[in-house]
């Protein structure tokens, strides 16, 4: 999987992120424009600097890639919050 980087916009695929959070593919844009699907951005620094990590929130389910500086995902977890 990878995520495509231009400049300091970060896009995922809706059919990669889709099953992740629980969702429909054809339905991410409609959620992430009402703000039910939201996004953090971090930069790794140090030993990290060339890395990247993107959280992606959904209700209670959050799925976090940390990723190479071309976009390539490294690894991510899925994992469950508390809802609030």
């Amino acid at each position: 999987m990878k995520l495509d980087v231009s400049g300091d916009k970060i896009t995922v695929d809706a059919g990669d992120l889709a099953p992740l959070i629980g969702c429909a593919p054809a339905e991410v844009p409609q959620l992430m424009r009402e703000g039910r699907i939201t996004s953090t951005f971090e930069k790794g620094e140090g030993e990290d600097a060339g890395r990247f990590r993107v959280t992606f929130r959904f209700g209670t389910t959050k799925v976090r890639f940390t990723c190479a500086e071309d976009g390539s995902v490294l690894s991510h977890i899925r994992t469950q919050v508390a809802d609030g």
